[in-house]
C-alpha cells in the first residue's frame, strides 16, 4: 500500500477544441423568480441565492462568450422530467419534489444564456448530469478531455458533476465566480470541499489561460 499524490496533477491547461464548458441548471425553473422552484419555496427562498443568481449572470454570460470565441463546446444541463407526471426522476428528485416537464417555460435556460441552435441541452433527472444522460458518451464522441463547470447549486448538482468528472477521467475546471447556493457558507464549504477533483480558477485566469492558447497556435 501506498499514498503518493502526484504533486500539480489537476493542473492541466485546457486545450479548446478538446473542451467543453457546462452550465448547470442555470434555467427558469430555479434561477428566475418566477420560476416554480423559487416561487413556490415563497419566503423560505433565500434572499442571499436571489441576490448572488444576480451577481454570477454577468460572469456567465461572460464565460458563455468566451468559450465560444474560443472554440470551446457550450453545453447545459437542465433539471428535465422526460414524462408529464415525472415518474421517470430519481429517487432524490421525486422526494425534494423537483418536477420540470420538457417543453415547458420553466425547463428554458436562462434568457442571459439562450443557447444558440446547435448548442446541446441535456435534460437531467438526477443530481448529477452524468447520471442521468449521455453525458460522457457525447463528450467522448467529441473528443472532449477536459470539461468546464459551473452553475447551480454549487454544493449539490455542481459537486455532484465534478467529482464524477474527476472519476470518469476528464479533467476538471471549476469556475467559482459563476456557481450560485443557498449561503455563502455553503458555497465556500462546497469549494473547498471539491478541490481535490478539480482545479478552480477565476474568469480572469480563464480569459488569460485560453487567449494565450488560442495566440500560441497562431
Amino acid at each position: 500500500a501506498f499514498y503518493r499524490p502526484v504533486t500539480g496533477s489537476r493542473d492541466v491547461p485546457i486545450e479548446p477544441n478538446q473542451a467543453a464548458c457546462i452550465f448547470i441548471d442555470m434555467q427558469n425553473y430555479n434561477c428566475h423568480p418566477d420560476g416554480a422552484c423559487l416561487k413556490e419555496a415563497g419566503a423560505s427562498a433565500s434572499q442571499y441565492y436571489l441576490n448572488r443568481l444576480a451577481a454570477i449572470k454577468p460572469s456567465c454570460v461572460r464565460l458563455q462568450e468566451l468559450c465560444r470565441d474560443s472554440g470551446v463546446e457550450v453545453m447545459y444541463a437542465i433539471i428535465g422530467s422526460l414524462t408529464q407526471d415525472g415518474r421517470d426522476r430519481s429517487r432524490d428528485y421525486k422526494l425534494s419534489g423537483f418536477h420540470c416537464p420538457l417543453g415547458s417555460w420553466d425547463a428554458q435556460v436562462i434568457e442571459e444564456l439562450k443557447p444558440k441552435d446547435d448548442e446541446i441541452v441535456m435534460p437531467k433527472t438526477s443530481s448529477s448530469v452524468f447520471l442521468s444522460t449521455n453525458l460522457d458518451y457525447l463528450l467522448r464522441s467529441m473528443g472532449k478531455s477536459h470539461v468546464i463547470l459551473c452553475g447551480a447549486l454549487t454544493d449539490q448538482c455542481v459537486s455532484h458533476a465534478t467529482m464524477d468528472a474527476c472519476d470518469l477521467h476528464y479533467s476538471v475546471t471549476l469556475i467559482p465566480e459563476c456557481c450560485a447556493t443557498y449561503t455563502q457558507e455553503r458555497h465556500d464549504a462546497a469549494v473547498s470541499a471539491i478541490k481535490g477533483y478539480c482545479r478552480q480558477k477565476s474568469m480572469m485566469e480563464l480569459e488569460q489561460e485560453l487567449r494565450s492558447r488560442i495566440g500560441s497556435k497562431q
